[in-house]
């Protein structure tokens, strides 16, 4: 056995062993993107349930509020303008 046999020996093992590295990098790789794609479906579907209910809110709750509370400022204003126009103003008797 020659050293030439030796060298050879020793890149056709390291040859295996990088083609085995890269497979087990390979295999991690698929695995952490099967998980993280797992991962951003979960959160999207979060993200769009978060949408509906503040669009609900929205629509049901903070919209008819705007109303009621447009209308009481309205009536306070019409109760401010009537009322001083009965009051009496400084300097008059």
């Amino acid at each position: 056995m020659s050293i030439d046999w030796f060298r050879d020996l020793v890149i056709s093992i390291a040859g295996v062993l990088v083609i085995i590295v890269l497979l087990f990098i390979a295999g991690l790789t698929f695995s952490l993107y099967r998980r993280a794609k797992a991962i951003l479906d979960a959160m999207k579907t979060t993200s769009q349930n978060i949408a509906g209910i503040s669009n609900y809110v929205t629509n049901e709750v903070a919209k008819p509020l705007i109303q009621v509370v447009a209308f009481i400022q309205g009536v306070r204003q019409g109760v401010n303008a009537i009322s001083s126009l009965f009051s009496k103003k400084e300097g008059e008797k």
